[in-house]
């Protein structure tokens, strides 16, 4: 049987190495962050040492696998890490917070256990895949961006061409394109699916757009 203070530094361990992956993804904006991953491992970290105590309680009395219960917390946090994941039309975003949501779980389920080397192991390389990979990956492979960009355009516009040269300059390819017109029927509403490499140029862009004759203003679609 473990003591009080046993229990309550296992806690306090998985508090502190979700807190740092879970800092990371709240730096970057994500809708998983500080306090969500601290709360997810602990939980996980409680439900494991509950697995345990169930052990210790009816060893001798019936088979328990003492396995069964923290399994669960790997499968139900599939549901949770679900909600951090926004599909657009053409790009997947929340995927990498999700995998911490799942890795911070698996930690809190290695500090209940007392596996501290694993789980502490862990952390670190987690905190080096996000931070230290992340500005390799930009450094070293191109990725494709995908975005919608909103033209408000005056009555009688009829300047198409003239757009598409100016997304030509920024090496951008049209994936999609739709025209709406808004309920006071006067100006007209451009989406243009844009695919492009050089993401640094795009407020640049949306600047000579909006400065073409006939555009009221041009803006990128929230997603």
């Amino acid at each position: 049987m473990l003591n009080e203070w046993v229990i309550l530094f296992r806690l306090i361990l998985a508090s502190v190495l979700s807190g740092i992956v879970g800092f990371e993804r709240e730096f970057h904006g994500r809708a998983a962050g500080f306090r969500t991953h601290i709360l997810l491992c602990v939980g996980s970290t409680l439900v494991m040492l509950t697995s345990m105590h169930i052990f210790d309680l009816y060893i001798s009395r019936a088979a328990v696998d003492p396995a069964r219960i923290a399994a669960g917390v790997l499968t139900g946090i599939g549901f949770l890490g679900a909600g951090t994941i926004m599909r657009s039309k053409a790009s997947v975003r929340g995927l990498t917070t999700a995998a911490s949501l799942w890795v911070v779980a698996g930690i809190g389920l290695a500090v209940g256990s007392g596996l501290y080397f694993g789980a502490i192991a862990t952390t670190i390389l987690t905190i080096i895949a996000l931070m230290i990979f992340s500005r390799v990956e930009r450094a070293m492979i191109r990725k494709d961006w995908y975005r919608t960009v909103l033209v408000e355009t005056k009555e009688g516009f009829n300047e198409l061409k003239a757009i598409r040269a100016v997304l030509a300059d920024y090496r951008t390819e049209i994936t999609d394109f739709e025209v709406e017109r808004p309920p006071d029927g006067v100006n007209m509403l451009l989406k243009i699916g844009l695919k492009f490499y050089e993401s640094k140029y795009g407020e640049q862009m949306l600047h000579d757009l909006s400065r073409l004759q006939g555009v009221k203003n041009a803006k990128w679609e929230v997603e």
